[in-house]
């Protein structure tokens, strides 16, 4: 079991910059790939990026692929995401979510989730 527990959302102006964090423990966690998705009001749960633990390898979305970077942090057990250059389409509750072995963009392939935090930008 993995437990996940995200912070550093906000409100802010369109080109500011935000870092989400997701602090994860439970058993076997570096077997883990560690995501964020986004969900929009009316909208499906979008994959935003993802890092695999065990060789530390990306995957981001085109959307936001020169925008947002992943990074961990090994002593903490967190990942985090770096969001600049911010757009009001940016705006939603962004999620951390983790599963075993390898990156995919499937929300329903993720096993754990964290409750999601709002990320709003404005014009």
């Amino acid at each position: 079991q993995v437990q996940l527990v995200e912070s550093g959302g906000g409100l802010v102006q369109a080109g500011d910059s935000l870092r989400l964090s997701c602090a994860a423990s439970g058993r076997a966690f570096s077997t883990t790939t560690m995501a964020w998705f986004r969900q929009a009001p009316g909208k499906e749960r979008d994959f935003v990026a993802g890092i695999r633990w065990s060789d530390r390898s990306t995957d981001y979305a085109d959307s936001v692929k020169g925008r947002f970077t992943l990074s961990r942090d090994d002593a903490k057990n967190t990942v985090y995401l770096q969001m600049n250059s911010l757009k009001p389409e940016d705006t939603a509750v962004y999620y951390c979510a983790g599963k075993h072995w390898y990156i995919t963009r499937r929300s329903a392939d993720y096993n754990y989730w964290g409750q999601g935090t709002q990320v709003t930008v404005s014009s």
